[in-house]
């Protein structure tokens, strides 16, 4: 196969471009990438990017360039911002891809264009309908929207992968701080958290990322992904804590103080991560493609860790 890869030196698409195996890989980025076995190209994600030099003779397109999601993003306009990376850029590149005989187009969306959390005993399904709250997701959810309306009146096929919150070796943000404080095994008032959650390990979402390259049923499909294995804020902890070789420290803490403590300090969405449900049912994905997560969570939280171990 003869494969572009956008956004080959971020978090997902580096771990990806390294497991590409056997495929002839070009790569684009914004920024230069070093010391990589496959062909590189510069270029910015945007709905007036010229792609034809990186099209020609392509494959399939997998698509991991995305202005990222930030807590607090300092943009005048972030839904302007979002919406130029992340949905027209996207089209932009989708529709010249299928100018270009491309057979494929892979998409890494993301779970937020079903919402911010799930209802207690009701996992989002890859058939809900779209309910993106924040400027990332909408931006995310109206790309869907036009990749299938380009796949419905060209030849390109267009497969769609919602995951959660992606963690492995080099993972930063909201990820990042809780296996800091794992290290560090500081008592945590979450004992009384009893909540679900689910995430997807990278080398479950690249996993899968290269099942869909040319499976014959992922074709215009809509995937979610994760480890299969969804925990609560607190068992997730003492999994981390575990990881560095440590014994868990939790406190009990009503979850309703909790929340109303946060608040007071502007930590409102934080906690809201932490004491909410967002679990996903990947059962559509495992049946269909005859897939199943590649490690278990705790593998996954142990080589983040082994690799902060290392790293220090």
């Amino acid at each position: 196969m003869r494969i572009l890869l956008t956004g080959a030196s971020g978090f997902i698409g580096k771990s990806l471009s390294e497991q590409l195996i056997g495929h002839n890989v070009l790569m684009t980025s914004r920024s230069r990438i070093a010391q990589n076995k496959h062909h590189y190209i510069k270029k910015t994600i945007s709905g007036d990017e010229d792609f034809s030099e990186c099209l020609n003779s392509i494959d399939v397109v997998i698509h991991t360039a995305a202005r990222a999601h930030k807590m607090n993003d300092c943009s005048k306009n972030p839904l302007a911002d979002y919406m130029e990376t992340n949905c027209f850029g996207t089209l932009n590149l989708a529709r010249q891809a299928a100018n270009h005989g491309v057979r494929r187009f892979i998409f890494l969306s993301s779970i937020k264009v079903n919402g911010e959390q799930s209802q207690p005993g009701k996992p989002f399904r890859y058939d809900d309908p779209r309910r993106a709250k924040d400027p990332y997701g909408k931006s995310k959810a109206e790309a869907e929207i036009g990749l299938l309306k380009i796949a419905a009146n060209t030849q390109l096929e267009v497969t769609i992968i919602r995951p959660p919150l992606v963690y492995g070796p080099g993972v930063k943000a909201n990820f990042a701080a809780f296996l800091n404080l794992a290290s560090k095994n500081l008592p945590l008032p979450l004992a009384a958290v009893n909540n679900k959650r689910s995430f997807v390990a990278l080398d479950n979402l690249t996993s899968l990322i290269i099942r869909c390259i040319d499976h014959p049923k992922a074709a215009n499909q809509i995937f979610l992904v994760s480890d299969d294995s969804d925990v609560s804020t607190p068992m997730l902890f003492r999994i981390m804590v575990k990881a560095f070789g440590k014994k868990p420290l939790l406190l009990n803490c009503n979850p309703i103080l909790l929340k109303a403590i946060a608040r007071l300090f502007g930590k409102g969405s934080e906690i809201d991560r932490l004491c909410e449900d967002l679990v996903l049912d990947i059962e559509y994905t495992k049946n269909l493609l005859d897939w199943a997560p590649v490690i278990s969570l705790e593998e996954g939280v142990l080589i983040c860790v082994s690799g902060l171990v290392n790293n220090n």
